[in-house]
């Protein structure tokens, strides 16, 4: 569903009323027969647990996390789903209030962590304030004590509102560049007059601005924690439009290398602004949004101990859903007599699979398998990459950032982390946070290593060396694997509706190239 209603009704789910309103208007749209469904994605003050959408189970038990089972999903539903949004959300309160529309607004969840503002006011016309290879400046305003732990002086960052000093203070506790805001937001100072009205202002921003503190835009892992907290930061705001302005918080000048460019395609209809592009200006921003940021502590999907048991964020699955609507991905599965197995192949120094030719070759003597083999690099477009990733069926790979794809694939998928490195929970959480099956190789005497592994600075370590896997026990994890396949309620509710649809199988996907994942 796309167009000006959103997709999977995403509009009509945020702002129900309005759309619905908007549709029972407009003779062209197509979905006035959903109009009288309850259906909202759990935050909503009118939203009760049946309306909700909810792709969580929690058939194991919790290891001790929770005292039963309700209280184990919702724990589940706190972390990692809608809950997160609406933890969030009740905790909201204002720092600086206005007492007209032309006056500004701060207003911020719990450690500064997301903060939204209106009509807000920002000096950047001090000397040097960009000089240097610091990102994130916590002093970059003070003459005195540049590198102090202070982020703006008074009257650098602020409005024409009330403030409320005593409880901007008290957010104080998670100030770091890449966990709250507290750092840019410290010093907001109430300003005697109004900014846009009285003319104090170089630029005008109207458009609404999210401001953004990215982590590695090289490393998929870790730059996807910034994409799936803007997609949050959305249903925080309320808000999916894309006529909007991302602008990156840098407080350098340095190139910022970017691999997964692409992704801005849906959330922005505008190129990247670099803070620094303000430089010597008074800049005053309509509706600003400080989005949720990639490292905070309990944070979405980094630094979020996840409790055992369950698996199936609603989440992550519209973000899955989002970035498919919006980047034009098609899904040509599940096709009507095959299941579709990538093999992500590192060219890379280490945890490279040493008889990677060996596995492939078993994997295409079952007819039944349609067997690729990629690497994700430079030489391959992104938009190729998540698009071969998305028609996977089952994705395979060795322990590193690649395995970050396990985002895109269907909802009946499995992901196969062919060795973790003695790094058991990372991608293992990531999976069960979007709900698809993950496995792992179970026999430790029919894997070897190559050698002890070369750390630069730790020595032997399982993440530098190479591996070579017994052919036999290999097979029987990819049968496994498919039987999943095959057994998944949407994977046979696809097949079946093709097979109604008289739709036939499609053409061969993509052959490409394995990206250089980091440690």
């Amino acid at each position: 569903m796309c167009g000006k209603y959103g997709t999977v009704l995403e509009q009509s789910l945020l702002d129900p009323l309005e759309v619905a309103q908007r549709c029972q208007q407009d003779e062209s749209c197509p979905y006035k027969r959903f109009l009288d469904e309850k259906r909202c994605w759990g935050y909503e003050d009118f939203c009760d647990s049946t309306s909700r959408l909810n792709s969580t189970s929690c058939p194991e038990p919790s290891m001790g996390w929770t005292k039963d089972k309700e209280s184990q999903l919702d724990l589940f539903w706190k972390s990692v789903d809608f809950g997160y949004v609406l933890e969030r959300r009740r905790e909201l309160k204002t720092i600086c209030s206005p007492k007209t529309q032309e006056d500004s607004l701060l207003e911020c969840v719990r450690y500064t962590r997301f903060c939204h503002g209106k009509n807000l006011f920002f000096d950047f016309t001090k000397p040097g304030m960009f000089a240097g290879q610091d990102r994130f400046k916590e002093n970059m305003f003070d003459e005195n004590l540049r590198f102090s732990q202070d982020s703006f002086n008074n009257g650098v960052i602020g409005g024409h509102c009330d403030l409320d000093l005593e409880s901007l203070r008290a957010e104080g506790e998670h100030k770091s560049a890449l966990q709250s805001w507290y750092a840019e937001v410290e010093h907001f100072t109430s300003l005697p007059f109004r900014p846009i009205q009285d003319g104090h202002c170089d630029v005008i921003i109207d458009k609404p601005v999210y401001f953004m503190k990215l982590d590695a835009g090289v490393n998929m892992y870790h730059h996807f924690c910034d994409f799936i907290n803007l997609y949050t930061s959305n249903h925080l705001n309320n808000s999916f439009s894309t006529d909007v302005f991302i602008v990156m918080w840098d407080t350098s000048t340095m190139g910022y290398s970017d691999l997964f460019s692409e992704t801005w395609k849906a959330f922005t209809d505008y190129p990247i602004i670099r803070l620094h592009e303000y430089d010597k200006k008074r800049v005053c921003v309509r509706d600003a949004v400080f989005s949720l940021l990639p490292r905070m502590r309990y944070g979405m999907y980094y630094n979020q101990p996840l409790v055992y048991g369950c698996h199936g964020s609603s989440l992550f699955e519209a973000f899955n859903q989002h970035l498919a609507h919006r980047l034009k991905l098609t899904q040509h599965g599940p096709l009507e007599n095959k299941i579709r197995i990538t093999l992500l192949s590192r060219k890379t120094k280490y945890r490279n699979i040493l008889n990677e030719d060996e596995l492939v070759k078993a994997m295409r003597t079952v007819g039944e398998f349609e067997v690729q083999v990629v690497t994700y690099n430079r030489d391959m477009p992104f938009k190729e990459q998540i698009e071969t990733s998305y028609n996977s069926d089952i994705f395979i790979g060795m322990h590193g950032a690649g395995l970050t794809h396990l985002l895109f694939q269907p909802d009946w998928a499995v992901v196969i982390e062919l060795y973790n490195c003695e790094d058991k929970a990372c991608y293992h959480d990531l999976a069960r946070s979007r709900g698809i099956h993950y496995m792992t190789w179970e026999k430790q005497s029919k894997v070897h290593q190559q050698d002890e592994g070369h750390h630069p600075t730790l020595g032997a370590h399982a993440k530098f060396t190479n591996y070579e896997f017994d052919v036999g026990e290999f097979m029987r994890l990819i049968l496994k694997a498919a039987e999943y396949v095959k057994s998944h309620p949407k994977f046979i509710q696809g097949r079946q509706s093709k097979t109604l649809n008289g739709v036939g199988r499609q053409s061969k996907p993509h052959q490409g190239a394995d990206s250089k994942d980091e440690l």
